[in-house]
C-alpha cells in the first residue's frame, strides 16, 4: 500500500473509459490506497461527454475516485478502523496564490514542440505538489513533467499510461 496520492489527468480517464489494460491494472491496484485517486473537476469536464458508453464507464471509475469539493463525490480518504482521516489539500480549494502559480507554470514550462500551454494540466501538476507526496497517472508525461519542473515540487512522480 502506497502513501502517495494518486492523481489522474484526462488521458488516464480516457484510457480507463477505453479499458486500456495498463490503466485498468493501475486503477485496480489503487482501490485499497488510503487516499482515493484524485480527479480534478476540470479534468472530468474535459473528458465527460453525453455518450452512454462513456458515461457508464466513467461513472464506474468515479466510484473509486474523489473529485475534491464536489458535493456528491466520494470522500478523499477511505475509512479506517480509527475512523476517516481528512485530506487538507482536498478540503481546501485553490487560493489566489495557487492560480498565480499555475499561470507562472504556464509561462515557464518548457513544453514539447507544437504543444500549447494547458491550464488543466498545470492545475493537475499543482494539485500533486499541494499533496506533497503524489503520483500523476498520465498519457502526456512530457507535458506534466514540464509543469512539474516549473513548479519544482519535492516529491511528485509521473507514471505514463
Amino acid at each position: 500500500m502506497s502513501a502517495r496520492v494518486p492523481i489522474y489527468d484526462a488521458g488516464m480517464l480516457i484510457a480507463l473509459a477505453d479499458r486500456k489494460a495498463k490503466a485498468v491494472a493501475l486503477h485496480d491496484g489503487l482501490r485499497t490506497a488510503p487516499h482515493r485517486a484524485l480527479v480534478l473537476g476540470p479534468v472530468l469536464a474535459q473528458v465527460w461527454r453525453p455518450q452512454p458508453a462513456l458515461v457508464y464507464a466513467l461513472s464506474g471509475v468515479l466510484k473509486d475516485c474523489t473529485v475534491p469539493q464536489a458535493r456528491t463525490s466520494e470522500p478523499p480518504m477511505r475509512e479506517t478502523k480509527a475512523g476517516r482521516p481528512e485530506c487538507l489539500a482536498c478540503a481546501t480549494g485553490p487560493d489566489l496564490a495557487d492560480w498565480r502559480r499555475i499561470g507562472t507554470a504556464l509561462g515557464r514550462a518548457a513544453l514539447p514542440t507544437k504543444k500549447r500551454p494547458d491550464a488543466v494540466d498545470a492545475w493537475v501538476a499543482l494539485a500533486a505538489a499541494r499533496h506533497g507526496s503524489a503520483v500523476i497517472f498520465t498519457t502526456d508525461p512530457q507535458d506534466i513533467n514540464a509543469y512539474l519542473t516549473a513548479l519544482a515540487p519535492t516529491d511528485v512522480h509521473v507514471v505514463p499510461v
